[in-house]
């Protein structure tokens, strides 16, 4: 069920109506009530993975009671690493098993022996690395006395399973989140008028932005004929198409989440408008990297110990980083690139000088901000080849052929002119003056108009859904769903 369905349209309002006037005076109903729709949500992928869902929510619900119930520390580790071994040993299985095999087939020809190893013929279920997240962070704290272990079932699982953010995040914290499902809530109209914005703006990145970017990108990469310019063209494509995918379903995500009563973790925060990669990373899925620095590169020495120390922590989050994503060489070549354009930051410890959003307070950016946003995007499209690419050969080739007739733009015009590209420009366009205009919010019309009349206010509003209504429906899955 994706959030851009007409069955969603459907399931969204029915849920709301059931929890709001059905169950709304009782907490333990409406818990139940958004655990059940949830699990509904996630059958309708694929129902036999949803007892997979369960039985790792299970596990860990289990664990964290058995941790603390224990008494000795020997007890309490046994535990620990069981939870960590099954959660880690079925995203092995699930998400990395064949490619291990094959990387090992690979290396053992290398040496002169070739074998033909055996490979498992399984669909990814969808949502894995986000709920395992989600799991091991639990665990984990407990496992440090940072949290007690939930002693109510039905809390817990919807802290893992809760609809909107189950199969693409953002990656919740126990202590964020389960707070929250334990509290009575109280229907708030200006909170649900605010989540409705954040969905219409969300559902515009997705439908208009990354889906009609998506069917040009298809275009220019499954073609080898393509050269120069054009592969400039699709790379930047792909840029807004994986922005307005992702933080599109995280808008989506984090709306919907709010017409409950819920604030979930911010996952993105305007992240081509960083002038470097270290401001990049901290406004680009949010809930993984800080996920990733809370759990690894901390617990790793994070930043003490000296240079060396910085540089080899950096790489390891962002190999595991690019690892996470996908079973591919070509998304660790990536995860090394961004570390690599992130060490001027490191070693000259300027990481944190951009902590402020990028002319703030003012329209128009300095020259040095312009240019530092353009050479932070730069980069970051590059990175993007190696993530969008199916192979490292073929990212190699695209990179190459990039420079091949770079001036010759006949090609470009055509299929920008076959494929309705001149309406895409202009989305991108309008899209991008929004997104600078809201760049100060949470979302970018979060406040934007605002203190506008009333009638213009919803004339803007109206035109956003007259632009997604026209925009042609190239049915995209969301990207991070294979993830």
């Amino acid at each position: 069920m994706l959030f851009n369905t007409v069955s969603y349209a459907l399931f969204l309002p029915i849920v709301f109506i059931l929890y709001w006037f059905m169950a709304n005076k009782n907490l333990k109903t409406q818990n139940i009530l958004i655990l059940v729709a949830s699990y509904f949500f996630y059958s309708c992928w694929d129902w036999r993975f949803l007892f997979l869902l369960m039985f790792s929510t299970f596990l860990d619900y289990f664990t964290g009671l058995k941790m603390v119930e224990s008494g000795k520390i020997s007890q309490k580790k046994i535990w620990f690493w069981l939870s960590i071994i099954v959660n880690l040993g079925f995203l092995g299985i699930f998400k990395y098993y064949n490619f291990f095999a094959l990387s090992f087939a690979s290396f053992t020809s290398l040496l002169g022996f070739k074998i033909h190893p055996t490979l498992l013929d399984i669909i990814l279920p969808v949502g894995i690395s986000f709920y395992t997240f989600h799991g091991l962070s639990y665990v984990i704290d407990i496992y440090y006395d940072r949290i007690k272990p939930e002693k109510d079932f039905v809390d817990y699982a919807l802290f893992v399973s809760f609809f909107p953010l189950l199969v693409a995040g953002p990656i919740e914290r126990a202590t964020h989140l389960l707070p929250q499902i334990k509290k009575p809530r109280v229907f708030d109209f200006e909170k649900a008028k605010d989540g409705m914005r954040q969905i219409l703006w969300g559902l515009f990145k997705k439908v208009v932005i990354a889906d009609q970017c998506a069917e040009l990108v298809n275009i220019i990469y499954a073609d080898e004929k393509y050269t120069g310019i054009t592969l400039i063209f699709g790379a930047i494509l792909f840029s807004f198409q994986i922005y307005g995918d992702f933080s599109g379903y995280s808008d989506m995500a984090l709306g919907t989440a709010r017409l409950f009563g819920f604030e979930l973790l911010r996952n993105f925060s305007f992240p081509y408008f960083s002038r470097d990669i270290a401001e990049f990373w901290r406004r680009w899925h949010i809930s993984l990297s800080s996920w990733f620095k809370d759990y690894l590169y901390i617990p790793l020495g994070g930043s003490k110990g000296g240079t060396w120390y910085r540089v080899r922590n950096t790489f390891i989050i962002f190999l595991v980083s690019g690892f996470w994503h996908g079973a591919n060489w070509t998304f660790i070549v990536w995860g090394f690139l961004n570390a690599l354009f992130i060490m001027p930051s490191i070693l000259f410890k300027t990481n944190r000088n951009n902590l402020d959003i990028v002319a703030q307070g003012r329209i128009i950016p300095s020259f040095r901000e312009l240019i530092s946003v353009v050479i932070t995007f730069g980069l970051s499209t590059f990175a993007w080849i190696f993530f969008r690419a199916e192979s490292l050969p073929k990212a190699i080739h695209f990179i190459e052929k990039m420079f091949v007739n770079i001036t010759e733009s006949n090609t470009l015009k055509g299929i920008i002119t076959n494929h309705s590209g001149n309406r895409l420009i202009l989305y991108i366009i309008f899209f991008f003056t929004i997104e600078w205009l809201g760049r100060e919010n949470n979302y970018a019309i979060q406040k934007l108009g605002i203190k506008w009349h009333k009638s213009l206010r919803w004339a803007f509003y109206y035109l956003i859904l007259i632009i997604i209504f026209f925009a042609r429906d190239s049915k995209q899955e969301f990207i991070y769903f294979q993830f």
